[in-house]
């Protein structure tokens, strides 16, 4: 793999259109609608309610938080469109140099070694989680055409295939990343859009005659059923929104920076979030019904959405329904062909997710707060190859751990979702750290806007969190598991930051992108 300290050249490809689909491909909901569905139709409040009537609601709040963070990124990445590959890492020490006062900069460090430190929790954890719901969709697919099951070694092999495959396109590139990115959106969603409207046809054709509904109707799928409800739904719901920040690691990769960062990461929220999500999940809850059946632990037949709670691929369950009764019995056929798309969505929030994580590492190394072995791009591509190659190891390693233990995996996932409101939480206070006494400061974008995020983010934190510790002991395994990859990154952190010696803040170095 040829690499160099310097870069040749790193060009600025992307438009408008490239940033969107590489945000948008990480936010996938068709992948989430298929990997998460089951978590939120068996989602209980502490007395062991069931909150599953609440999935849409939840969503519907979960939104609102990720769009009050994402314009904080919005707002940063028009301020500091020179930020090249480090995001909010960079954001974070700029927001403290620019203060005119000098005793604003000696935070400056301390601000970007926390804000880097959420980001690779988020960042690190993250693909690898993506490579083992891959690995496992694969062996599902596998199971219902052949009626045979794969070993977890089999699995394991199968996720580092696609670790590399995905590796492989990242290190090629954004433009190759990019093309990739924007084939597997089209195609989620159009499935999407396909499935939804088969969903709702199924109930008003009403198949069968003698359907009993979860929903009454429409207005009981999308309103709110209790406050406790929409606020565990909206704590699991959040971490199918994340995603729309990654287009702004491609800042030294895209075309006027200021203007089109921004309105990606607007746009891919807007897309993914606020049309594909709230449709999808509106139509497979119209649609579940009676039909809708799976055998729960003690051999009894459930139905509804406790069997959308209890099934391994509830959406799978609905395209057979769904063929069966309105293509003449080809539901086994949609189902594979829904899973196929799956696992393309899942391709796609990988690569994006790949991207971002080795750009912000790139940043970190080459402000010498990380390796220097991880600043080094490839010669013909330009990209982070080593940092990229590292991480694929990573996903290795958090990918054979989930097809083994799903107590594992999840506490991995809660590490990952760890990061991710610290991060989100942080950029919203570096937004009013940035904006504090400048002539362009808005009341509203610039102070309402990003205490509310924080406050959001915090909300979610420690829901998420709470709810993990009194729950059941696997819940508090997976609670434990998550602190300790935080405290073990944390210490990590502070270890390389004493041993490595450096002291004084500067500018971090970031890409820059040929003149």
């Amino acid at each position: 793999m040829a690499t160099q300290t310097e870069p040749a050249e790193v060009r600025r490809s992307l438009g408008l259109t490239g940033a969107t689909m590489n945000a948008m491909a990480l936010i996938a909901p068709g992948a989430f609608l298929w990997t998460t569905f089951q978590l939120q139709a068996a989602a209980t409040a502490p007395d062991g309610t069931s909150v599953a009537a609440d999935i849409w609601a939840g969503i519907v709040f979960a939104l609102i938080l990720a769009f009050l963070s994402a314009v904080s990124y919005a707002e940063l990445a028009k301020l500091y469109p020179e930020a090249g590959f480090g995001s909010t890492y960079y954001f974070a020490e700029k927001a403290f140099l620019d203060r005119e006062t000098s005793a604003h900069h000696r935070w400056a460090r301390f601000a970007k070694l926390i804000t880097g430190w959420a980001a690779h929790l988020y960042y690190w954890a993250y693909p690898g989680v993506m490579v083992a719901f891959t690995a496992t969709l694969i062996g599902y697919i596998y199971t219902a055409v052949t009626g045979n099951s794969l070993s977890n070694l089999e699995l394991t092999a199968i996720a580092v295939a696609f670790a590399i495959l995905t590796g492989y396109i990242a290190s090629r590139g954004v433009t190759g990343s990019t093309l990739t990115a924007t084939v597997i959106n089209v195609i989620q969603l159009i499935t999407l859009v396909g499935f939804s409207a088969f969903a709702v046809v199924y109930r008003h054709t009403n198949p069968g005659g003698n359907n009993t509904w979860s929903f009454s109707g429409a207005w009981d799928v999308v309103r709110p059923h209790t406050f406790s409800g929409v606020l565990i739904q909206s704590t699991l719901a959040i971490l199918i929104l994340v995603g729309f920040e990654s287009c702004t690691a491609l800042a030294a990769e895209t075309k006027d920076p200021k203007k089109n960062i921004p309105r990606a990461v607007i746009l891919s929220l807007i897309v993914q979030g606020l049309f594909a999500y709230l449709l999808e999940y509106f139509a497979a809850g119209y649609m579940v019904s009676d039909q809708l059946t799976a055998t729960a632990a003690d051999k009894s037949v459930v139905t509804g959405l406790v069997a959308a709670g209890t099934s391994s691929a509830p959406l799978g369950d609905m395209a057979v329904l769904v063929g069966d009764r309105l293509l003449g019995g080809l539901g086994f056929g949609l189902m594979i062909s829904i899973a196929v798309t799956v696992v393309l969505a899942l391709i796609g929030t990988t690569l994006s997710c790949l991207n971002t994580a080795a750009r912000v590492t790139y940043a970190m190394s080459k402000d010498e707060e990380m390796p220097e072995i991880l600043g080094l791009l490839h010669g013909q591509y330009a990209t982070p190859a080593r940092a990229i190659w590292v991480l694929m190891a990573v996903s290795c390693v958090i990918a054979a751990i989930g097809v083994q233990s799903v107590v594992g995996l999840t506490g991995i996932t809660l590490a990952s979702n760890f990061g991710t409101f610290m991060l989100y939480g942080l950029t919203c206070l570096w937004t009013v750290m940035a904006y504090g006494g400048t002539r362009d400061s808005h009341f509203v974008k610039h102070r309402i806007v990003p205490w509310l995020g924080l406050l959001a983010n915090l909300l979610m934190l420690g829901a998420i969190l709470y709810l993990y510790v009194i729950g059941n002991a696997d819940s508090k395994k997976e609670a434990y598991i998550c602190f300790g990859i935080a405290g073990a990154w944390a210490l990590v952190s502070v270890l390389y930051v004493v041993l490595s010696g450096k002291k004084a803040p500067g500018i971090s170095s970031v890409a820059k992108p040929a003149s």
